[in-house]
């Protein structure tokens, strides 16, 4: 889902966001009917080629970046801009080597069951005229 821009710095959630500071890594994607139904990812690829994925989330200036590893996928590799609200929400940039301010759209998920070892990042899409929730679990490395 491409939504425009971030929240402001009043409403991010500092303990969550510092809380999935380091390497991490995708572990499984999961979504009703994904035996079935493809799902394009971040409009980089199909959202099976995110499992094993290598991303890294820094801190204290909210950037990072990602990398698909899949070897039966395309290879893609991004700087990311990040942030996580008090809502629960977590917006994504990928930049490809733009400067943030330049992209002006990103992705809105929602973050859930974050643990110091792991958390879920969550996409509403559409498939065939249904809303499904992707769900990305990340596992830390």
């Amino acid at each position: 889902m491409l939504v425009v821009l971030f929240a402001s710095c009043g409403s991010l959630d500092q303990k969550a966001q510092v809380g999935i500071k380091g390497n991490w890594t995708i572990s499984n994607v999961s979504y009703p009917g994904s035996d079935y139904i493809k799902v394009t990812s971040f409009d980089v690829a199909d959202s099976k080629c995110f499992v094993g994925s290598s991303w890294n989330f820094i801190s204290n200036n909210n950037k990072g970046t990602m990398t698909l590893t899949n070897s039966s996928c395309p290879a893609f590799s991004s700087p990311i801009v990040w942030t996580v609200t008090k809502e629960g929400t977590f917006n994504l940039k990928i930049t490809e080597g733009e400067k943030a301010k330049r992209v002006t759209q990103g992705y809105i998920l929602q973050i859930r069951n974050q643990t110091e070892s792991s958390f879920q990042l969550v996409d509403n899409v559409t498939v065939g005229g249904k809303t499904v929730e992707v769900t990305y679990q990340f596992s830390k490395i």
